[in-house]
């Protein structure tokens, strides 16, 4: 299941991270500004800035925009952005939720409706869509970290829930609730993470293939170029 819940996932695999590259940096840069404003600028002694620091550091991002957007944090002290959950269906009938940083959420709302309206779905009200989804704390490592059975076992006495290897990297569950408390003890052992975070994962799977997948994709894409998105998760199943 792990890797067709989040559109980035997804994204990667088809070669898409490269032609947008600007944009992941741009969208990247805001989490990191939002997480140093609202926390402390020492990532040590703030995990969230921690997480996006190091999300940013597995997408190549320079030293320096990193530090910029850190140091963005003070100049925007009058910049209002909140996290916005969106949810809804998209082509075919699959759940989709949006999930957003946004400095004006009517503009954001406006578009995010347009979007699914356009594309023959619908916004829902929260709740609508998550249901067909579980929440938890992934944690991914590159495989040059540790061996699979390294980090199995440290995944387990670590607390995480399960750990799933595969060709790139090492993929920890964990309760959403627990995920930075089994990180800590990770770090112990683990230098490098390329990411940590909440991620909703699919239930059950609705399988596309053809047009519908082709639909779904360019409605998936038309969603994630919108500036205001930092995370798109569904339940659709792309198959060839």
């Amino acid at each position: 299941m792990a890797g067709h819940s989040h559109w980035a996932g997804i994204k990667h695999k088809k070669g898409k991270a490269d032609k947008q590259r600007s944009k992941v940096f741009s969208k990247l840069s805001r989490e990191i500004t939002v997480a140093a404003k609202f926390g402390d600028k020492n990532p040590d002694m703030n995990a969230r800035l921690r997480s996006a620091i190091e999300t940013a550091r597995s997408a190549n991002m320079p030293k320096d925009n990193i530090e910029r957007a850190i140091d963005k944090s003070s100049i925007n002290a009058d910049s209002n952005f909140e996290s916005i959950r969106y949810e809804g269906f998209g082509p075919n009938k699959t759940a989709v939720i949006v999930e957003t940083l946004t400095d004006n959420k009517n503009r954001t709302a406006s578009k995010i409706r347009t979007l699914f309206q356009k594309n023959g779905g619908g916004l829902g009200t929260q709740g609508s869509a998550s249901h067909n989804f579980k929440q938890l704390g992934i944690i991914k490592i590159d495989k040059k970290e540790a061996s699979d059975e390294k980090i199995f076992e440290l995944a387990i006495d670590s607390g995480a829930n399960e750990c799933i290897s595969n060709d790139k990297y090492h993929e920890i569950h964990t309760n959403k609730n627990e995920i930075y408390e089994v990180k800590k003890k990770l770090e112990k052992n683990i230098s490098n993470f390329l990411s940590t975070e909440l991620e909703w994962i699919p239930i059950n799977l609705v399988n596309l293939k053809g047009d519908n997948k082709d639909n779904m994709i360019k409605f998936l894409e038309a969603v994630d170029d919108d500036d205001d998105v930092q995370n798109i998760f569904t339940n659709a199943k792309f198959e060839n």
